[in-house]
């Protein structure tokens, strides 16, 4: 009669058993001393180990009997011993208590002046050069700091920024957004991108208007180098006729050299054969990079750090 009466307390005004989530805000609290006792066998030790008052203990594990509606100690004065019910609870708390000293002791580590880890995105087109030469600069008077690194698009980064995912991102365009904060890094020069056969080939310097009748070969829609593409192509007075959508700049060169059309690309990491790069005179071909985290999102040391040394390569941020 006594399980029945606890029973009925747990339901809820409907007459539904409340659901796991109410459950589990409302026993949390009191597992560790549930462990604790069962661990001793003894409310009195168990209070002495774990440093709380006694009555403390003792209220919480009866509550916590209540809640449930199930005896999960016999009691012979202070000393308890489980009952079925208590030992197979136990089981199920004590890897519940394990998983959350883990988690517990992996974002501290995480959090670690020295040790801690960095959840960073970059572009693809900064990953040959630009990201590995600021890791290893970064990392000279941080050598244990850990990264975690994310090769993305720049919407796709921005997502993670806001899903928590990410703690920053090295972007182009730089974003505007209520919600971030975006600091201007560097500009880097894009170049108009011709097979080494094309009628174009020979000139050094090129306004981009005199492409307007080519195929281009692009990023695909969502990449900030394609709006920006699409944007100079309008600036020059034309929409680009696309004969293909990628997602990878390195993928376009070789695609270029192939002779599908031409492209708007940032310079090559090592040049490739088959095409030449030629400087676009007008409009003013060039895309600014910034870096760009979640407004209001508390920093760890690590990662105070990392934004503060990016910040100190405001116009040195790409290799020469």
């Amino acid at each position: 009669m006594a399980h029945q009466q606890r029973s009925k307390a747990r339901l809820s005004p409907s007459g539904d058993t409340e659901d796991t989530t109410d459950m589990s805000t409302l026993l949390a609290p009191r597992l560790a001393y549930f462990a604790g006792v069962a661990r001793t066998e003894h409310v009195t030790r168990a209070a002495q180990e774990m440093n709380v008052p006694q009555s403390t203990l003792s209220r919480a594990v009866v509550r916590l009997e209540q809640d449930l509606g199930v005896d999960l100690f016999a009691r012979r004065g202070r000393t308890v011993s489980l009952t079925p019910a208590g030992r197979t609870f136990l089981a199920s708390v004590e890897r519940a208590l394990a998983e959350v000293e883990r988690a517990a002791d992996e974002v501290r580590a995480d959090a670690d002046t020295a040790t801690g880890k960095v959840a960073f995105g970059f572009l693809h087109t900064m990953g040959a050069e630009t990201v590995p030469g600021l890791i290893h600069a970064f990392r000279a008077d941080h050598p244990r700091v850990r990264f975690s690194l994310v090769q993305n698009y720049g919407e796709a980064m921005i997502e993670g920024l806001r899903a928590g995912e990410l703690d920053l991102c090295l972007t182009s365009p730089v974003p505007d957004a209520p919600d971030l904060v975006a600091r201007r890094l560097d500009e880097q020069k894009l170049r108009l991108v011709v097979p080494a056969d094309h009628r174009l080939a020979a000139r050094r310097r090129v306004r981009l208007a005199e492409a307007a009748e080519e195929s281009f070969v692009t990023l695909e829609p969502g990449y900030g180098l394609r709006r920006i593409t699409d944007d100079l192509c309008k600036e020059a007075g034309f929409r680009p006729r696309v004969a293909f959508e990628g997602e990878e700049a390195e993928t376009l060169r070789g695609l270029v050299a192939a002779g599908l059309g031409v492209a708007l690309l940032p310079p090559p990491a090592v040049a490739r054969p088959g095409v030449v790069e030629l400087t676009v005179t007008a409009p003013r071909a060039v895309r600014e990079i910034g870096v760009a985290w979640l407004d209001g999102h508390p920093d760890t040391p690590p990662v105070a750090a990392f934004k503060k040394f990016l910040l100190s390569r405001r116009g040195s941020l790409l290799p020469n």
